[in-house]
């Protein structure tokens, strides 16, 4: 890591589709072996099936789910003394989005579904919904700051 100065941000394109920059990460982070046309065509059609079971706007319904599942607080462990503790500390925002994209793909993918589509547009209803798999990493991510608001005088 580079002690002269931090890495600046790149910023990237919005989407093709809906011009929207935050569903440009979230495909980029879905895309494997650089094949973004296949995570785009994943995307758009597990809006499209969103938008048929929920009947709302896909964008709309995505950037819910997603603060739905973005965390406020995390735990960042801290040695003092020869011990360990993990301190609760509040999440940056580009953190918080970047956890929340992480968390609602890794739910997806684990979800049994057959098809990506389908556990991609399944996931999404869920978090809109307040369950599902991101959003139950999430409370439990804040379940975990809050027993350790004790060491919270530890945050540097």
């Amino acid at each position: 890591m580079s002690r002269r100065h931090a890495a600046e941000k790149r910023e990237v394109l919005p989407d093709a589709k809906y011009g929207d920059r935050v569903l440009t990460k979230f495909m980029n982070n879905l895309m494997v072996d650089g094949k973004k046309s296949v995570a785009e065509r994943i995307v758009y059609n597990a809006f499209d099936r969103v938008e048929s079971r929920l009947k709302k706007a896909p964008v709309e319904v995505f950037h819910e789910a997603l603060d739905n599942v973005k965390p406020s607080v995390e735990v960042r462990s801290r040695r003092v003394g020869g011990a360990t503790y993990q301190v609760p500390v509040d999440v940056r925002p580009e953190r918080r989005e970047a956890l929340a994209i992480r968390w609602l793909i890794a739910a997806a993918k684990a979800r049994n579904e057959n098809t990506m589509e389908e556990r991609l547009a399944g996931e999404l209803a869920d978090a809109v919904n307040g369950r599902g798999s991101a959003v139950k990493k999430r409370e439990d991510t804040h379940k975990m700051a809050d027993a350790n608001r004790a060491f919270s005088h530890y945050r540097w």
